[in-house]
């Protein structure tokens, strides 16, 4: 055989290569098993049909967060596994006969250890029928309550309407007539209390109507003269929905009743406050309910804001001008006690009966001015009694 002799320089050249070929070996011999590291998790379970039977033949499929997938089926005892997996988390699917949707599962799964995903159906379609059971009777009871929330509550506002009516029978009540009168409403208060504390009871206490509630048993108390009842209740309505000019009017309305001045100024100040188109009317309740109660001089200043807010209400002026009255003092003349009116007692019925020149409250106010004449000779009460243009 004829040797063959390979120049010096390509003999280096053949060097150089088995060289790199060496190093490429020996790099993919240290890198191959870190590779291998990395993909070496495993899901692994046992599915269990509705019957509780191994489910063969069902697919399955697991997705990693980085939405690497794999589909298998279960063997004839219904395992199923998934192999050379990365760590992160997985869903795994099982895919359920139609109509159904893929039942879906997360699980973690960790290089080097198995994890298991066991699905017993059989379990799973008894929770979720306890669930949905409990769901459907939940939703009854709540249909139930709020049918009995609103049956009680209608009750309540018809005993409520049949209070007010007996409350205006009782103004009108003559002497004899008065307690059986008076009695009829504090009745209809009791069963109009009963049937809106049932609704109550019914809704429950989140209940959104909850100051309703509170706000029509109030106007129970209120108009069966229950002051402590009636600002407990407007109290409550206001806790909770504590941004309705009406509530703080009313409670407002009791508390003057019931002689807490300061407290009452508060609550019209916040309903004036809530309300400023319509704040002339909660002063003017303010003066109203004052005069009721026959605090004439602390009724000046509420109906002199009303006044000052809405000039053309003549109900305000003469009130206004039937509360300064209260006011006037006398001075000691020679041997005679002379009248000194308020200022602007004059002017108040004077402008009432501008106002209302053929209304009750024109008509009042022209009776007190002549009774101002009477006790106070030489005073000008003359009026310009021209209706006011509209």
């Amino acid at each position: 055989m004829k040797r063959m002799t390979i120049p010096g320089g390509q003999l280096r050249d053949v060097y150089v290569v088995v060289l790199a070929t060496v190093l490429i070996v020996l790099t993919a011999a240290l890198v191959a098993p870190r590779a291998t590291a990395q993909s070496d998790g495993s899901i692994t379970g046992n599915i269990i049909t509705v019957d509780g039977k191994p489910w063969a033949d069902l697919t399955m499929q697991s997705v990693s967060d980085q939405g690497a997938k794999q589909e298998t089926k279960t063997d004839k005892d219904g395992n199923y596994s998934f192999r050379n997996l990365k760590s992160g988390v997985y869903h795994v699917y099982a895919i359920l006969p139609a109509p159904n949707k893929p039942f879906d599962t997360q699980c973690q799964v960790q290089g080097g250890s198995p994890t298991r995903v066991d699905l017993n159906f059989k379990d799973i379609v008894s929770k979720q029928g306890a669930v949905a059971q409990e769901a459907v009777k939940k939703q009854e009871e709540q249909k139930k309550a709020n049918e009995s929330m609103k049956a009680h509550f209608t009750a309540g506002a018809a005993l409520l309407d049949q209070e007010h009516a007996a409350k205006t029978e009782l103004t009108k009540a003559t002497g004899d007539q008065r307690d059986a009168a008076k009695q009829k409403v504090l009745d209809l208060s009791s069963q109009a209390e009963t049937e809106f504390k049932a609704a109550q009871q019914a809704a429950g206490e989140k209940d959104p109507n909850a100051a309703l509630f509170w706000a029509k048993l109030g106007d129970v108390y209120d108009t069966a003269g229950r002051n402590d009842d009636a600002i407990h209740a407007y109290q409550q309505a206001i806790t909770a929905k504590p941004d309705v000019p009406g509530y703080y009017n009313n409670l407002g309305n009791v508390l003057a009743r019931s002689g807490k001045i300061d407290e009452a100024k508060t609550a019209y100040e916040k309903s004036a406050s809530l309300d400023p188109p319509n704040a002339a009317g909660a002063w003017r309740n303010f003066g109203i309910s004052l005069y009721n109660a026959n605090r004439l001089g602390d009724a000046v200043e509420p109906l002199q804001k009303s006044a000052s807010l809405d000039p053309n209400n003549a109900q305000t002026w003469y009130l206004l001008g039937a509360s300064l009255v209260y006011k006037m003092t006398t001075k000691r003349v020679g041997d005679k006690d002379q009248v000194i009116l308020a200022p602007g007692t004059v002017e108040a019925y004077q402008k009432a009966l501008e106002l209302d020149p053929n209304g009750p409250w024109g008509a009042q106010a022209k009776e007190g001015l002549a009774q101002l004449q009477a006790i106070t000779p030489g005073i000008d009460i003359s009026v310009n009694t021209r209706k006011k243009k509209s």
